[in-house]
């Protein structure tokens, strides 16, 4: 097996790690994470919304990194996540940083600066997963159905 495909699988594991974890972490303390999402004014609003919108989004991810024809379009979803989520702590950090985590899990233990730099690795990942699988692809090491 080429090891440019080993590596975009290394790198939707992690997703799958991080997404699989978050998801079942805000489900299985879902009253606290509803409320946690409540109180910030960002999300306020939507909060009933976001509050299942949210684990649901983690899984569906999840699901299509699993899936290796529907790899492609999972590392993109993640990316797409990860580049909200980031979004979402520049807020914090420019707004209110005594807001509570509500990331699900060990995560909330870290700092939103902490947190910055977790996502910004993730991004990068995610990334690279992209440009490997997109040259791959090209290269016709994968099927095409891998996009």
């Amino acid at each position: 097996m080429n090891i440019r495909k080993n590596i975009v699988e290394i790198i939707a594991l992690l997703f799958v790690i991080l997404f699989l974890y978050t998801g079942i972490s805000k489900v299985m303390d879902y009253p606290v994470f509803k409320e946690q999402i409540a109180t910030s004014p960002l999300l306020a609003p939507v909060s009933r919304w976001i509050s299942w919108m949210l684990p649901l989004s983690e899984f569906v991810v999840t699901v299509l990194l699993v899936i290796p024809r529907w790899r492609l379009k999972g590392l993109y979803a993640a990316l797409g996540l990860m580049l909200i989520f980031t979004g979402y702590i520049i807020f914090i950090l420019n707004f209110n940083e005594q807001l509570p985590c509500s990331c699900g899990g060990v995560l909330e233990i870290l700092s939103w600066k902490a947190h910055l730099i977790f996502n910004g690795i993730f991004i990068a990942l995610a990334l690279a997963g992209i440009a490997i699988g997109k040259r791959l692809m090209q290269a016709k090491e994968l099927p095409s159905s891998y996009s």
